[in-house]
């Protein structure tokens, strides 16, 4: 296991946004000291989880206005129908 990486609040304070992005990239945590004496650990996010399901991700979008299952036209119209 490796040790955590301590700097003192005056230097988190300086460079709060290098430290940050540190942590981000390295997903290692960092303990800030005070006097000596840790008083926050900045730790890397937790993997974020995925944005719900795929497959009928799209329900409740569409309203169908009319019949989807019959003819788009008059039974006269088509030949076959005819014979």
């Amino acid at each position: 296991m490796f040790l955590m990486k301590e700097i003192a609040i005056s230097v988190f304070k300086a460079k709060c946004l290098g430290i940050l992005e540190e942590v981000r990239k390295t997903r290692r945590p960092i303990r800030v000291t005070r006097f000596g004496k840790p008083v926050a650990e900045v730790v890397p996010p937790s993997p974020e989880k995925g944005k719900g399901r795929h497959l009928g991700g799209m329900a409740g979008t569409m309203k169908i206005v009319g019949d989807i299952v019959g003819p788009t036209g008059s039974f006269e119209d088509w030949d076959a129908w005819r014979e």
